[in-house]
């Protein structure tokens, strides 16, 4: 299955980007403060993910990428969001930023998960 062929460290990879940048492996890991034994025990493994995530995504029937997530994406989307954000934002006279970007990250949900946490934050206790 998937799941036996799972993220694992290329050391060729690693020694190929060293030579590209003028380093060598030994200088990298000292650089990084990671031990030979240490980076040759991860290269060594079937795969570098947590038993437990592989557990979880062996259950589920997917992937562990699909439920790993890269902040640069993560990042992008929100700098993609802010500049949508300030463009609404600028068209109309007195309108708040935040206001616009946390309306836009609501209409990005799907209106049933809304309504649902409107319904439980109307069901809450004034806490004034």
């Amino acid at each position: 299955m998937w799941y036996n062929e799972l993220v694992r460290i290329s050391v060729e990879r690693i020694k190929s980007l060293c030579r590209q940048r003028g380093n060598t492996l030994t200088g990298l890991l000292a650089a990084a403060d990671v031990s030979r034994n240490a980076f040759y025990s991860l290269a060594r493994r079937g795969t570098v993910l947590p038993r437990s995530l592989v557990a979880v995504c062996a259950q589920l029937g997917v992937r562990p990428g699909e439920v790993l997530t890269d902040d640069d994406r993560e990042t992008e989307a929100m700098r993609s969001l802010l500049a949508e954000a300030d463009a609404i934002a600028g068209r109309g006279k007195g309108m708040d930023r935040e206001n616009v970007r946390h309306t836009l990250l609501l209409l990005r949900e799907k209106p049933i998960d809304r309504l649902r946490r409107a319904l439980v934050r109307a069901q809450k206790p004034d806490l004034r």
